[in-house]
């Protein structure tokens, strides 16, 4: 039989209604002439790919009356095939109630009393149930792959499992444990003997993770509590020694045990905070005491200070230096008191010695000059050179003063502007002399 063309044909593909003006204008319904007749007794004919088949009898209108009504009783089965194709494509509708309502409106087609197209409705209908048993495998088909990705999921959740089952992530792989069950829950199952196999080594992971987890934390409980114990004893010798005054080996001592006690570990929450109270209040009796002492100190270093200050400040009156002798024996006085006072504080003392420096270093240059000036063999050794340079520059004039009077201007010149320049040497030495008292 062929297959339904025009309107009908992409009705029965898309199972999207076929309206009569489409059937119209294709020839399929609503043309009673195309596809019926009224004999002159008022018997009503359909013409199908058999022949004609008598339908009824019309005795009451005129033949173009019984034609359109037998063509409505058509269109009712239109409206049912219709009807039935948008829930085949619109609605989760099963095979088997498709297939079924399909049978039912092929025996309404086969028996109906009507004028239309019954061949394209058959055809309809036998495309429809192609659709309907492609739906049934296509379905088939997405079951058996959903079950093959279940499968593959659970495979995967059961593999990851073992695998955080020798994980010592203990916070993290145990929320992982936990997030993989709720995945788990939301997969298809499988066939009974596969899923109840994953299932065994799904659950055989998670055991063997809590087993691991609880024996970890039983032997971190044991550690904590041995740690507790060391920490007792910490807090044992710390509180011995906060009552010592041998500050700088007591504070050498605390620091050890700070150190000792961090490397010690944590003890259980509720102990650990108690334990560091105490070792803390230990410490802070000795260190306040210490604190005390050294505030008294630094009050005494402060004053001395002060002392050193006005001290400093008188020594740097004795600059400049105008006697050596005087300046040397006003600084040994005050160095005496200075030695005498004591220390300072530490931020102050480079400041403060600086001062004091300067002025030792002021003297001892003084005096270093001194001995130069009063030197007996720097003196001879001035004195000689200034000789000769007299000795020269006497040489030089005499000489200057023959060459103008014997009119040779060229050479006296020539003579004076040497003659300048060994008076200026001589002029130095007789300074460099004058310094040793020559």
């Amino acid at each position: 039989m062929p297959g339904p063309s025009g309107p009908e044909a992409k009705a029965v593909a898309t199972g999207d209604a076929v309206t009569p003006a489409a059937r119209a204008a294709s020839g399929t319904a609503g043309d009673g002439e195309a596809w019926g007749r009224v004999d002159e007794t008022g018997t009503v004919y359909v013409r199908t790919a058999d022949g004609e088949k008598t339908v009824g009898s019309w005795q009451a209108g005129s033949p173009a009356e019984a034609l359109a009504y037998f063509e409505r009783k058509y269109e009712g089965l239109v409206v049912e095939i219709d009807l039935l194709e948008r829930r085949v494509r619109t609605t989760d509708l099963a095979s088997k109630d498709a297939q079924t309502a399909i049978g039912h409106l092929r025996e309404q087609v086969d028996a109906a009393n009507v004028v239309g197209d019954l061949a394209a409705l058959g055809r309809r209908l036998d495309q429809l149930g192609t659709v309907v048993e492609e739906r049934r495998r296509e379905r088939r088909a997405a079951r058996a792959k959903q079950g093959e990705e279940a499968r593959a999921a659970k495979e995967a959740l059961v593999a990851e499992a073992e695998e955080l089952a020798g994980s010592e992530q203990w916070r993290s792989a145990g929320e992982r444990l936990r997030a993989l069950v709720d995945t788990w829950k939301g997969l298809p199952r499988l066939d009974r003997k596969a899923d109840d196999e994953l299932w065994h080594r799904f659950s055989q992971a998670r055991s063997a993770f809590s087993k691991r987890r609880k024996a970890h934390f039983a032997s971190l409980d044991a550690q904590r509590e041995e740690t507790r114990r060391r920490k007792e004893k910490l807090i044992g010798e710390a509180e011995a020694l906060s009552t010592s005054t041998d500050w700088g080996v007591t504070a050498a001592r605390y620091r050890e045990l700070m150190t000792e006690w961090k490397a010690a570990g944590r003890a259980h929450r509720d102990a650990e905070e108690d334990l560091w109270t105490r070792f803390r209040a230990a410490q802070d009796v000795f260190f306040q005491a210490r604190s005390t002492v050294f505030a008294e100190r630094d009050g005494e270093q402060r004053e001395n200070l002060t002392r050193k200050e006005e001290l400093a400040t008188e020594a740097e009156k004795l600059l400049p230096i105008t006697s050596v002798k005087a300046a040397r024996a006003a600084l040994r006085s005050i160095g005496e008191r200075w030695e005498a006072i004591g220390h300072v504080p530490r931020d102050a003392k480079n400041a403060i010695e600086g001062r004091w420096h300067a002025v030792e270093r002021a003297v001892a240059e003084a005096e270093e000059s001194e001995w130069r000036r009063t030197n007996p063999e720097a003196r001879a050794r001035a004195a000689g050179l200034t000789g000769q340079l007299q000795d020269a520059v006497d040489k030089l004039r005499r000489q200057a003063d023959q060459a103008r009077a014997a009119g040779n201007t060229a050479k006296a010149d020539k003579l004076e502007r040497e003659l300048a320049g060994r008076q200026a040497l001589l002029d130095q030495a007789l300074k460099g002399l004058a310094e040793f008292g020559g």
